[in-house]
């Protein structure tokens, strides 16, 4: 039952809508290794004004089959898949102990594009996440060891406090890694290129194993 009182049309988007019209993509243009042809987006997306190209959006599902989705920052990506840093004990850890498979999501309005890769997780070797732990800035050191990810909490002036905490006791910033902090890496089992063109007739190819040549990929288009 709806609430009477409320003028919904204030919450109708159906009118709001933009066309496609910043490029078109051609079986010919793309490179037959995925990962060149996303850090060729990724660097296009950046050079085109976006500022969080690295952006993408994280979708985990628990054992039950129940899913979340959230966003997190590529860090590094190769041939053995793209990589991402965070704290074990959050949702999407405990979701990705259950259940260790996973999709991604890039969105760059700036050129119209976007890429999904569906996959396997695997954590990444302690080694890895200490590394990387050790170039981030102090305060997000900080803030990793103050947190609890997903944890609730009473308000924020409990964060800010054991904020301090940590700071006052690691002045020089010598902040320990949690073991609960770590990597993963999404390990590629299917890729998919999608440019935006005029009147929704999307330019749309993945990328699949090839069966006949192992670790090479067979490109497909598909109807928008």
């Amino acid at each position: 039952m709806t609430d009477s009182s409320i003028d919904q049309s204030e919450y109708d988007h159906r009118a709001v809508r933009r066309d496609f019209v910043f490029g078109e993509l051609h079986r010919a243009e793309l490179l037959p290794d995925p990962v060149a042809q996303l850090q060729g987006w990724l660097t296009a997306a950046q050079a085109a004004g976006n500022f969080d190209p690295t952006a993408m959006c994280l979708s985990t599902a628990s054992a039950a089959g129940r899913p979340s989705s959230r966003y997190v920052l590529l860090k590094h990506l190769d041939a053995r898949g793209l990589c991402f840093y965070t704290d074990s004990r959050s949702r999407k850890g405990r979701e990705l102990a259950e259940n260790p498979h996973a999709a991604l999501a890039f969105y760059w309005p700036e050129t119209d594009r976007q890429v999904r890769v569906t996959g396997r997780i695997e954590r990444l070797p302690d080694s890895d996440a200490e590394a990387y732990f050790q170039q981030r800035p102090i305060k997000s050191r900080m803030a990793a060891a103050a947190s609890e990810q997903s944890t609730p909490i009473a308000d924020r002036s409990v964060l800010e406090a054991r904020f301090r905490e940590i700071a006052e006791r690691y002045p020089e910033g010598d902040v320990p890694r949690n073991p609960a902090w770590g990597g993963y890496r999404l390990v590629p089992e299917e890729w998919e290129f999608w440019q935006g063109r005029p009147s929704r007739l999307h330019d749309r190819f993945v990328y699949l194993p090839d069966a006949d040549q192992p670790g090479a990929w067979r490109i497909q288009r598909l109807m928008p």
